[in-house]
């Protein structure tokens, strides 16, 4: 996981190094990737992630910076160059009235150089605000009309003019047949539209010529329109068939949670496994299918998101509620060992206290016996010398009675 979001990172980095004007498609796509990693990380992975997610935003901060001073700069670039073009064209229509008011030869030659150097101008200007640029194209063109329709000066000099500015438009409508074999619609058609603006900026051809040379290029032009409409048609129903497959996929997902829930309660911890392997196969095919019509691609996306949140949120309340109830009866079982320990050890006790009891009775009779003994010896001893065996006999019990004694005294301390 952490690999594929520092590979979005790179990818998001190198981007950065483009025209940042030019990669807003793909730096959604990236940030809609990089985040939707980020809902599938484990909870114990979240902080690990942290410092990937902070150089994202980061990254995104200075695409947006970028962007911003760009598009600033670009905007007032726009509004000089709408003034600097209003400037001329009021040059121009000065030009025009007053070849309306009438000039001499030799001021039609003037003003004609005059007009073309305004011309050269004209064009060395860049870009206005989109908002301008049509009313301000018609306003020059316009102005260029007049005045070669106004122009008295030598038919030559005007049909050169013609005949450059219909070479001019020849080869822009060349390139524009040539961008047919362009195999990347959306590039083709961005230049298609530099091929505009340059046609725009070309005064006119000859009166005769002027509807065959803009029908030409008119005519190149719609090829290139009509696959790009195809192509973006194409874009449309693959989208619609994504959102289909990804509509699929929820109820699939809606299915699996409501009897994932009910045969658990039957069936126990295997009914979640198998789930959640489905669920897997499910999130992969998931990823592996494009974005949904942008209307309905944040929502259907939720709807997905919702449905593997509360699947695992689900299945770990079962887990919880299981361990809790498995913790409970192994306490049970622990409390019943405790009482049966306890109980065996009062029974020992009480097994030993019999035997010391028994012990202490046996210690004292033998005690008694050999004291009798011992008498009785010394009975014998006094009364008889003769006595031997008897004597004997008594000593060897007194010893019998007094080893019995001893291993009686033994026991009693090792109890």
């Amino acid at each position: 996981m952490a690999n594929t979001r520092q590979q979005i990172i790179e990818e998001l980095q190198n981007l950065l190094s483009q025209d940042v004007t030019e990669i807003k498609e793909q730096v959604d796509q990236l940030k809609n990737r990089f985040y939707k990693e980020a809902e599938e990380v484990e909870e114990e992975a979240k902080e690990a992630q942290a410092a990937l997610e902070q150089q994202f935003k980061e990254l995104l901060t200075e695409y947006k910076t970028r962007k911003a001073e760009i598009t600033a700069k670009a905007t007032q670039e726009l509004q000089a160059n709408l003034e600097r073009k209003n400037a001329i064209l009021e040059q121009m229509k000065a030009i025009v009235e007053s070849g309306e008011s009438g000039l001499e030869n030799g001021e039609w030659k003037a003003a004609t150089e005059r007009m073309k150097a305004l011309q050269a101008e004209w064009k060395a200007i860049g870009a206005v605000p989109a908002t301008e640029a049509q009313n301000i194209r018609k306003a020059y063109q316009r102005c260029q009309e007049q005045f070669y329709d106004l122009v008295k000066i030598n038919i030559e000099l005007r049909d050169l003019d013609f005949k450059k500015n219909l070479e001019l438009k020849t080869k822009l409508c060349e390139a524009a047949e040539k961008l047919q074999d362009n195999g990347n619609i959306v590039e083709a058609s961005r230049a298609l539209q530099q091929l505009h603006d340059e046609w725009a900026e070309i005064g006119p051809v000859a009166r005769e010529l002027r509807e065959e040379i803009w029908n030409r290029f008119k005519t190149a032009s719609s090829v290139i329109n009509k696959k790009h409409q195809a192509y973006f048609d194409t874009i449309h129903a693959k989208e619609k068939e994504n959102l289909e497959h990804k509509q699929a996929l929820v109820e699939q997902l809606t299915e699996l949670l409501a009897n994932a829930t009910e045969q658990a309660k039957q069936e126990g911890a295997k009914v979640w496994e198998e789930a959640t392997k489905q669920v897997q196969e499910i999130q992969a095919e998931w990823r592996k299918i494009g974005f949904a019509p942008k209307k309905f691609n944040q929502s259907i996306y939720d709807q997905y998101r919702a449905l593997c949140d509360q699947f695992f949120q689900t299945k770990n309340a079962f887990f919880k509620t299981r361990r809790e109830e498995w913790k409970a009866r192994a306490e049970q079982r622990k409390i019943r060992e405790e009482q049966r320990k306890a109980r065996e050890e009062k029974r020992a006790e009480q097994r030993v206290a019999k035997t010391e009891d028994q012990l202490l009775r046996i210690r004292e009779r033998l005690r008694q016996e050999i004291k009798v003994a011992e008498n009785n010896i010394l009975f014998f001893t006094a009364k008889s010398k003769t006595a031997n065996k008897l004597v004997d006999g008594l000593q060897s019990k007194i010893n019998d009675l007094k080893k019995q004694l001893d291993d009686i005294n033994k026991r009693l301390e090792e109890e």
